[in-house]
């Protein structure tokens, strides 16, 4: 098991880098989650909902994502509640005192994918969440030592010390474990270092000699590394070069406060042809060819926050002068004339007048629609592969010019100007034909061939060459 020292050490990656090392090595291996708090997630094989981390990972296993793999997935839709999911479903909306007092079941549909797992693979890599020792979250854990304890599993301690004061974090860390969690840490691993590895050699040896554990190894700052985040917005930094004597299409995405499935937006992020910018409340709202209204996990409560920071005559202002405006999921159904959600789905039951660009209505369901899909564009003759999450059903005339055919059936809209278009289909940019399409109709005149796909399977293995190069495979081979 990994487990951090903070949030964003590096457990995620670390756990991809495993999984793609020893799949290499012919290993059946297999990623596992026991809990994870996230808004970015994935359709599974088996029709289910996990974390987009744990998808990434199977795909470092060579392996379709499965709910086991993610067997309690909490999507926060308010500042103090949740929606609960088990084994891929969601069972109901919590607060975090509710929550708690859930915990015990919660706990044995864990130990129930757990033993699945270890039936039919050689090596499960668990991800660890947050902190261990975070003292409020101790009692009925089921996220970090209180699985590991449950099941006897030995655990990695990774730092980052990008940020500062990792030494403080691991020894800190250690501190606050009980006695038999702090012997189940069989050693610690440094990530993001930066420099001469003979300046920090000295702090090396004084952290064995300190603890009694091992280093496992240091890894380094890789810069420009793409993994799909597992939940934060990731900075607006530029990947890809500029493509030299052609203009880049320029996009925006507003971020939500409940903005889900960002990484949709990670194929445009890394294109030649794109520049690409997130763009939180309260900052100015740049002129771009294509506005793109992201999925939230609270429609009605982000439209409304939309309204409130301005973006709603931005919006009006950038169709007057012949921009493009796309919404994927939730950002959809803001298109539309109305949100109906009668069963408080997602917050308090009521209704709320949409932006109107698209002439349909939305109501929220108490079954959430999880489903994978594969169609083509109905604009241009581009497959999509993709998939479907959402407890909305949308109704309206809008949806006789659909955006795509999936099965034969129209989905998703494009308005009779072909300003506006929506879909609930997540993964729209991923593939290559696809995404040259729709960048074609936000006005690029020439969209490049940029196989998104190819490139995170080679980020995968970039990583697992790093793990392979600076951990401590013999220390780690009785454990593995």
């Amino acid at each position: 098991m990994v487990q951090g020292t903070t949030s964003d050490a590096g457990k995620s990656t670390l756990v991809a880098a495993l999984c793609r090392v020893l799949y290499r090595r012919g290993v059946r291996v297999a990623p596992f989650k026991p809990q994870n708090m996230a808004l970015n997630s994935a359709v599974t094989v088996d029709g289910g909902e996990i974390g987009r981390a744990q998808a990434v990972q199977a795909q470092a296993s060579g392996l379709l994502p499965h709910t086991d793999m993610n067997p309690v997935l909490l999507k926060p839709n308010s500042d103090t509640g949740c929606q609960v999911i088990i084994h891929g479903k969601a069972v109901c909306n919590l607060e975090a005192t509710g929550y708690h007092a859930y915990k015990p079941t919660a706990m044995r549909a864990v130990l129930d994918s757990w033993q699945r797992l270890t039936m039919q693979y050689d090596c499960v890599i668990v991800e660890g969440a947050g902190s261990p020792a975070e003292i409020n979250l101790r009692d009925n854990d089921i996220a970090n030592m209180g699985f590991a304890e449950a099941v006897d599993c030995p655990v990695i301690l990774i730092a980052d010390i990008d940020k500062g004061g990792v030494f403080a974090h691991i020894v800190g860390t250690l501190a606050l474990l009980s006695e038999s969690e702090r012997a189940r840490i069989i050693g610690f691993v440094i990530n993001r270092f930066r420099g001469d590895i003979a300046l920090l050699q000295s702090g090396l040896d004084w952290l064995e000699q300190e603890t009694g554990k091992p280093v496992l190894g240091v890894l380094p700052y890789l810069h420009d590394l793409h993994i799909e985040a597992e939940d934060a917005v990731p900075l607006n930094s530029t990947f890809a070069r500029e493509t030299e004597g052609s203009d880049r299409l320029k996009i925006i995405v507003p971020v939500l406060p409940h903005i889900s499935n960002h990484t949709d937006f990670d194929a445009l992020r890394l294109h030649p042809q794109v520049d690409f910018q997130f763009v939180k409340m309260g900052e100015t709202i740049p002129s771009a060819d294509l506005i793109i209204l992201p999925g939230s996990k609270n429609v009605r409560g982000d439209l409304e926050y939309l309204r409130n920071n301005g973006w709603e005559q931005a919006l009006t202002k950038h169709l007057r002068y012949g921009g493009k405006v796309l919404g994927v999921c939730g950002g959809f159904q803001m298109l539309g004339c109305a949100i109906h959600d009668p069963y408080a789905t997602e917050g308090e039951a009521g209704s709320s007048a949409g932006f109107g660009w698209l002439e349909m209505e939305t109501t929220l369901e108490q079954v959430k629609q999880l489903k994978q899909v594969t169609g083509q564009l109905a604009f241009a003759e581009a497959v999509v592969t993709g998939y479907e999450i959402h407890m909305g059903v949308s109704t309206g005339v809008a949806l006789i010019k659909p955006a795509l055919i999936i099965n034969g059936k129209g989905e998703g809209a494009i308005s009779q100007d072909n300003q506006v278009a929506g879909t609930y289909v997540h993964g729209l940019f991923d593939s290559p034909d696809a995404c040259s399409a729709w960048l074609k109709w936000a006005g690029l005149q020439t969209a490049q061939h940029f196989d998104y796909e190819k490139l995170r399977n080679d980020e995968l293995n970039r990583l697992a060459d790093c793990a392979e190069l600076h951990l401590d495979w013999v220390k780690l081979a009785q454990y593995l």
